[in-house]
C-alpha cells in the first residue's frame, strides 16, 4: 500500500494538477533516483510548481500541497530533462 517514505518529499510538477477535477504528475527523488508519480491536490497547481508530498493515495500516487520551501529545485533543468520544463 504505497510508500510512506514519500511523505515529506519535495518535488516539482511535470504536469499541473486540476484540484479535485484531475490528477497531475510530480517528479520526486526516491532511493537516489528521480521517479514520476501521479499527484493529486485540493486546489489546482500549475506545471513547474514546487510541491510537498503530504500523503500517499496508493501505488505511485501521492497527495501534494504547494511548497515555497528552501529552493530545493534551483532551476527548471531538472524538469527539462523529461521534456516538460519551461518553454
Amino acid at each position: 500500500m504505497g510508500e510512506p517514505s514519500l511523505i515529506g518529499c519535495v518535488g516539482r510538477l511535470l504536469v499541473g494538477t486540476r484540484g479535485r477535477e484531475g490528477v497531475g504528475e510530480v517528479l520526486l527523488t526516491v532511493r537516489g533516483s528521480r521517479e514520476a508519480y501521479l499527484a493529486w491536490s485540493v486546489e489546482p497547481l500549475p506545471r513547474g510548481a514546487e510541491v510537498l508530498v503530504v500523503g500517499v493515495r496508493g501505488a505511485r500516487t501521492v497527495q501534494v500541497e504547494p511548497w515555497a520551501g528552501f529552493g530545493l529545485w534551483v532551476n527548471s533543468a531538472e524538469v527539462d530533462e523529461f521534456g516538460e520544463g519551461e518553454d
